[in-house]
């Protein structure tokens, strides 16, 4: 078989939560790539398989509800099947919803006759007393019925085996709906409900009653105990990040921290001139390793844990408990999941605004996203409230009073977010707001190596490779504006001088602020860099101890009001490097990515002025 040939081009569709992108995986194993499809912003993944020596390429289309074409994903889908590049669609779906996925089967078959059926999941369905005859079902529809099991790869054998027969026309289709729907568009909504639930009455019977149905939506998704248990979710889904990440962070430190004595001993041994010895050691390699050290721990234990959240089936039921807060201020309720990756990473949480189907309301989602702190400014936080607010009073001790006062601050940004978010929808970002059809898929049991292993290779690894590809040449110019002299001072001196008003008008100083605009690749290096300016070292500075940061940070007129106003600039500026690389290539727009940074940086000057104004008003 001749590696280059394709001998057939196979689409694969399906409504979103069905388990397409499993058979994608189990049909094409690692002989895949993702890519833009021409003219379009939207990712889509082609991957290749072989069935009795044929060569198959799979494109894996975007997850849909429908082919009415409102997002730019039902768009694509729609224009691939129309321009009738593939030789057979395999349509995925649900078997434990088949009536509500028929709907999208019959919209397929009106845009592409010759397809194959993939009833995912049936063991599922037949463990609940659904028995999918899948014979009439063929029978009905005119296309083949493959019933599979994605996760165990059951049927998949089969499933390429149909592919290659429905594409050499040694299997025939005889769909009968392709003219009955495409000519009645105004009543197509109607007539593929009607012929869905008469397709499912005539195929589908059940044994026995489903025993206990929904009566864990009910606690989940109601008003009165469905946003409470929510928090507390996500409060434990944070404190295990905090926590967990606290020893490994401090692990890899200590193992750069002994490599980087290693490297020194041995830019010795080569008399290597101190000038490089400075910039690749103290200055790319030091920023790498604090990166690395602060942000992959955190990264490898909320991502994951995420991933079993989204892999259970609740994180739907997140967004479906508060979307009518996020309809009142013009956003989606998909937003507090974007929101939520936010937390771990701004750049996943910006990826992750794919899952809203209005372009106006994904528009927001991204703008507003970095107004939620991410796991790089974590630490800032932290320092900041147990230096300056944290001490033991009132019975409480201090790490309690600290995790109380990060929640009001994650409360603030939430609220500060929805703000914003209304006041986007009301002016520069306005739109009608989108119906919000979501369905709530079946509660599932997530493969747990599975899943781990899928969120560190596709998202830690992914945004720490980014991060460290802006950091390595940050950590260069920090080293060299410190250590190269205009005139008796170093341009990092000459530059926080410069910003020094400006600085102590919003609560600050010019070393704070400059630590921000050369923290811009990865906001990990903030504190260390404003230690190198106020100690004057050359060389960015670790902090054995937050008594000796307190210290330091007063004796350089430093007041609580100072940590209010880092507090809130390190959860309102702009995003870092790898977010705004990310903005610009999820919207494709400068105009949007230089507005994501603006706004959260203008609110946060605004904020920080007002702080400082009414302090020296009351001094």
């Amino acid at each position: 078989m001749n590696e280059t040939q394709i001998d057939y081009r196979v689409a694969l569709a399906g409504n979103p939560n069905v388990g397409k992108s499993t058979i994608f995986n189990a049909l094409t194993g690692l002989h895949q790539h993702t890519g833009n499809w021409t003219g379009k912003t939207v990712s889509l993944a082609t991957g290749f398989f072989s069935a009795d020596n044929r060569r198959i390429e799979l494109t894996d289309l975007p997850g849909t509800y429908s082919m009415t074409a409102f997002s730019e994903e039902e768009n694509v889908t729609r224009l691939f099947l129309e321009s009738a590049q593939a030789d057979c669609a395999v349509i995925v779906i649900d078997s434990n919803v088949i009536e509500r996925n028929l709907s999208y089967v019959l919209e397929v078959l009106s845009l592409q006759s010759k397809a194959v059926l993939c009833l995912n999941m049936s063991d599922e369905a037949e463990k609940k007393g659904m028995h999918i005859n899948a014979e009439k079902l063929s029978a009905m529809l005119g296309i083949p019925v493959i019933k599979t099991c994605a996760v165990k790869k059951t049927g998949v054998k089969e499933l390429k085996k149909m592919i290659l027969s429905v594409c050499d026309g040694t299997r025939v289709c005889m769909t009968e709906q392709k003219h009955e729907i495409a000519s009645n568009h105004g009543a197509a909504a109607y007539l593929l409900s009607q012929r869905s639930k008469a397709i499912c009455e005539a195929c589908v019977t059940c044994s026995s009653p489903k025993k206990n149905a929904g009566r864990l939506d009910k606690i989940l998704t109601s008003k009165l105990t469905g946003i409470p248990l929510m928090l507390l979710l996500f409060l434990l889904l944070f404190w295990l990040t905090a926590v967990g990440a606290n020893y490994p962070s401090e692990w890899l430190g200590m193992l750069f921290g002994k490599v980087k004595e290693w490297l020194s001993l041995l830019f010795e041994w080569m008399n290597a001139p101190a000038f490089l010895t400075g910039l690749l050691i103290d200055g790319v390699y030091t920023t790498l390793s604090w990166v690395v050290s602060v942000m992959l721990p955190p990264m490898a234990i909320f991502f994951p844990l995420f991933a079993l959240l989204e892999d259970s089936g609740y994180l739907p039921r997140i967004a479906f408990n508060l979307d009518a807060v996020f309809a009142r201020c013009g956003a989606h309720g998909k937003q507090s999941l974007t929101m939520a990756m936010g937390l771990g990473c701004n750049a996943c949480g910006v990826t992750g605004c794919r899952i809203i189907e209005s372009p106006q309301e994904r528009t927001i989602a991204i703008l507003t996203n970095n107004m939620m702190p991410c796991n790089g400014r974590f630490p800032i936080l932290i320092a900041m409230i147990l230096m300056f607010f944290a001490h033991a009073s009132f019975g409480l001790a201090a790490s309690v009073q600290a995790a109380l006062l990060m929640v009001l601050l994650l409360m603030l940004s939430v609220l500060l977010t929805l703000g914003m978010s209304k006041l986007l929808s009301l002016t520069i970002v306005r739109g009608a707001p989108s119906g919000f059809a979501l369905e709530l898929p079946p509660y599932r049991k997530p493969q747990v190596l599975k899943t781990i292993g899928r969120s560190l290779l596709d998202r830690a690894l992914f945004v720490l490779g980014r991060a460290v590809i802006v950091a390595a040449p940050a950590g260069a110019v920090i080293w060299l504006c410190a250590n190269i002299d205009i005139g008796g001072q170093s341009v990092l001196k000459i530059c926080t001088d410069f910003f020094d008003p400006f600085g102590r008008f919003i609560g600050l100083d010019g070393v704070v602020v400059m630590a921000f605009l050369l923290g811009f690749p990865a906001n990990e290096t903030v504190i260390p860099i404003m230690l190198m300016a106020y100690l004057s070292s050359g060389v960015m500075t670790d902090y054995s101890g937050y008594g000796e940061l307190l210290s330091l940070l007063t004796s350089n007129g430093w007041t609580w009001v100072t940590a209010v106003c880092m507090c809130v600039m390190t959860v309102l500026h702009f995003p870092c490097s790898t977010t705004c690389l990310t903005i610009k290539k999820e919207t494709g727009s400068i105009k949007w990515t230089l507005l994501a940074a603006a706004i959260p940086t203008a609110l946060g000057i605004m904020l920080c002025a007002l702080i400082a104004a009414v302090s020296r008003f009351l001094a």
